[in-house]
């Protein structure tokens, strides 16, 4: 049986690898460096993903290690950072064998090749509860030049990239149930949507152009209205969207006009992964052209506007959509989102999105 040592040899070490801003030093040590680049500033993120919560327990190793580094790299992007390195803490409920660490370090490599960046370390564990998957990511962006969420202004247009919704139905699918009995999909729109759910496609893309065009940025992980009413809430503004702008996959278009889902439902789910940006408006019209000659695509689905007062501690997404008229001086707080339905009318949401305490 290998030991901690073997593991880390065989598996891990032949990711380790020397680049011009970053040295693991083989993983031979106790940590690694970065190294100084001239004009350059490091930003750093950690999410960490667990068994029977962002993953099942029966998961292909490789689909684990793409969430795993893939849920990070998201944060990355939304910071307009370049990914430069990973370290990797990993607390198993057993010894793994062979075969799942085989999966798992080709799930890393393939994201490493997709995202960028190299394996700078870690941590290997035994735990009496389930698998545990901890990344912390470190990226570079020119001095002065991260993104923050709290610079949004308001009448700046909020953009979003890809698609939303899609790997909350994907995870409905892979559970099973009445979503996989009565939704009325084709093997490839329903492997689109399960697809979305196991491996995160954050747009990497959109880096050079939120470090060159945002305002302000954040990474949707827990819903497209909370993440929207938390980027609001440090900029000290509101926002109104028009939920008939918010882009959907064909897939989701369709079970939406079967009924099989709700609107409301696409845009507070959680597991996106992708990036919503605030774009000062003389600038929209060239970021969304820079975004398409990018290959990423990106939709405006509504404005920053001004809160009222200066402080609105009280104020979140749980309150989204009730009642608040657009452009009428509805009194909307800082952090509160209005949602405009298809027909104008405000969208009722049950919750602004996901919260593992709530």
């Amino acid at each position: 049986m290998a030991n901690e040592d073997d593991i880390i040899a065989r598996y891990f070490r032949p990711l380790a690898v020397e680049s011009e801003s970053a040295a693991p030093l083989d993983l031979r040590d106790d940590a690694a460096f970065l190294k100084e680049v001239l004009g350059k500033e490091h930003v750093v993120t950690t999410d960490m993903i667990i068994a029977g919560t962002h993953f099942l327990e029966d998961d292909a190793p490789r689909d684990i290690a793409l969430k795993a580094l893939g849920v990070n790299v998201s944060d990355l992007i939304a910071k307009g950072a370049v990914p430069e390195g990973y370290l990797l803490a990993l607390a198993f409920p057993g010894t793994p064998d062979d075969a799942w660490l085989a999966g798992f370090a080709e799930g890393l490599r393939e994201g490493l090749a997709r995202w960028g960046g190299t394996l700078l370390g870690g941590d290997l564990s035994r735990t009496e509860g389930p698998l545990v998957i901890a990344v912390t990511a470190i990226g570079r962006v020119r001095t002065g030049g991260m993104v923050r969420r709290s610079g949004a202004r308001a009448g700046d247009r909020l953009f979003v990239s890809g698609t939303i919704g899609d790997a909350a139905l994907g995870l409905s699918l892979r559970l099973g149930g009445r979503a996989a009995d009565e939704w009325d999909l084709s093997g490839e729109a329903a492997g689109q949507l399960i697809e979305r759910d196991l491996q995160p496609a954050p747009p990497l893309g959109l880096v050079p152009l939120l470090g060159a065009f945002a305002h302000a940025a954040i990474d949707i992980s827990d819903g497209l209205v909370l993440d929207c009413s938390r980027l609001c809430r440090a900029s000290g503004c509101a926002a109104h969207i028009l939920a008939e702008l918010v882009p959907l996959s064909e897939p989701a278009r369709g079970l939406l006009a079967s009924g099989a889902v709700t609107l409301a439902a696409l845009l507070t789910s959680g597991d996106d992964y992708q990036v919503l940006a605030a774009i000062p408006p003389a600038r929209a019209e060239a970021f969304a052209k820079a975004a398409e000659s990018a290959g990423v695509r990106v939709t405006d689905i509504g404005e920053v506007v001004a809160a009222e007062g200066e402080d609105a501690e009280g104020s979140s997404a749980e309150g989204a959509g009730e009642g608040k008229g657009v452009g009428e001086g509805a009194g909307q707080g800082a952090g509160e989102i209005f949602i405009a339905g298809p027909d104008g009318s405000p969208l009722r949401l049950e919750r602004g999105g996901h919260d593992h305490f709530g």
